[in-house]
């Protein structure tokens, strides 16, 4: 605007004072401005972006390739192009680094008239997580810089990083036996795999539960007594609540913590017995999904600034994946671990009271947590008290405070396993720190 202002007076005091040459030379650049103007709008038409993916989904260590399409659709020859897909400093930079890029996101560039150029980066995933990739932003404008025109060019992309699935060791994957040991409360079923004792036959018995062989023997029939059925398979509740999981252990922590939990129900999986998830994080697709992205735009800047913002998960209903075996299972249950977020909604006393109806009685309740309160162990107590098989793992670097969170699960009687690092996973359901 302070251009024109500037433009239009040179041109009223060159009309007023007769001076020929000042009024030409005003109406020189106000020509230059419109063509500048028209050329700039027209230039930033006709600028088509595609981004092309080979996959939405990667493993922790792989490498994934994006490609930038970048179209001219007129007739117009384009000087100057300046493109860039916007990706999180959080992820990219801010150590440890979640994303290693391969090359740059921003490029300058010159398009000729109905061609096209492919820009291409690479990604290396280093840690679990659910990235948004883009949007790309478009700058052009006119060579004497008069005018620019700036435009989101495509919405993002979003990238899920699984989490990595390391096996647990001292276990055969072919065994029926569930992890741990752990106290029958409810029997609602017998094992005929596994014989218990021999009886007289009763009124009622079913004649494939005769003992043939004692019938012979003592010349009256006897039955079989198989053992109640163990209980088989997991429900793992896992903490991701920003008050148990401080800033300063972030996110190695939370990260460890849900390896330990995919690792857990992968080996579940193998062993063909059932696993299901309790969390009080929040799924970052869900967030995303509610929330959306912003796209009304300024500038550069805003872009920026809003892919960089720290969002608020104030989240109060937990994510519950019910029990259940098979492939399916796991695959719902490996992305779901993946996108996980901290929140700052329930805690954990709180998510167990909230699930409680939903834990199931015939599968072990392992809870994932990283710090023990008062709150949270006498609601583990509580719940082992009403007949729950449940044991606790946690998650803590320093001894100091494995010890006072034992300390506390103690008291309640509570199984306590310790997961130190990543090298400690192989034998987490293993080496039990204390056991009732």
């Amino acid at each position: 605007m302070r251009y024109i202002a500037g433009i239009a007076f040179f041109l009223f005091v060159g009309l007023v004072t007769g001076a020929t040459l000042l009024a030409y030379s005003a109406i020189a650049m106000v020509a230059v401005f419109a063509i500048s103007h028209f050329l700039t709008k027209r230039w930033s038409e006709s600028i088509s972006v595609r981004r092309q993916l080979l996959t939405h989904e990667i493993e922790v260590g792989q490498r994934l390739q994006v490609g930038i399409a970048i179209s001219n659709t007129s007739g117009w020859y384009i000087p100057w192009i300046v493109i860039e897909d916007v990706l999180s400093l959080r992820s990219i930079r801010l150590p440890p680094k979640a994303l290693e890029l391969d090359g740059s996101t921003i490029r300058l560039i010159m398009l000729a008239p109905m061609k096209q150029r492919l820009l291409t980066y690479g990604i290396r995933a280093l840690r679990r997580g659910y990235y948004q990739i883009g949007p790309t932003i478009v700058e052009s404008g006119d060579l004497l810089g008069l005018h620019r025109r700036y435009r989101v060019a495509t919405a993002p992309h979003f990238l899920l990083v699984l989490p990595k699935l390391i096996p647990l060791a001292g276990y055969d994957v072919s065994s029926k036996r569930p992890i741990g040991e752990i106290q029958v409360s409810y029997r609602t079923m017998e094992d005929p795999t596994l014989l218990s004792s021999i009886r007289e036959y009763q009124i009622g018995d079913s004649m494939n539960r005769v003992h043939w062989h004692a019938t012979a023997r003592t010349g009256k029939l006897h039955s079989k007594v198989f053992q109640p059925t163990s209980v088989a398979g997991a429900m793992i509740v896992l903490d991701m609540h920003r008050k148990s999981n401080p800033d300063h252990h972030e996110p190695n922590r939370t990260d460890l913590a849900v390896t330990a939990a995919a690792s857990i129900a992968h080996t579940l999986y193998l062993m063909k017995q059932q696993f299901g998830l309790a969390t009080n994080g929040r799924d970052a697709a869900d967030r995303i999904r509610t929330e959306g992205w912003e796209t009304d735009f300024r500038s550069r800047d805003a872009v920026l600034k809003t892919t960089q913002e720290e969002q608020i998960n104030a989240r109060l209903r937990p994510i519950v994946l019910p029990c259940n075996r098979g492939p399916q299972q796991f695959h719902e249950m490996h992305r779901m671990l993946a996108r996980l977020e901290r929140t700052d909604g329930l805690e954990l006393s709180e998510l167990l009271f909230e699930t409680q109806s939903r834990l199931p009685r015939d599968a072990s309740i392992i809870v994932i947590v990283q710090q023990v309160d008062d709150e949270t162990s006498l609601a583990l107590g509580m719940l082992a008290r009403q007949g729950y098989a449940v044991s606790a793992i946690v998650n803590q670097y320093d001894e100091d405070a494995v010890h006072h969170a034992t300390a506390k699960l103690i008291s309640q009687r509570i199984p306590v396993f310790h997961l130190h690092d990543e090298s400690s996973i192989p034998d987490l359901c293993q080496k039990m720190l204390l056991k009732y």
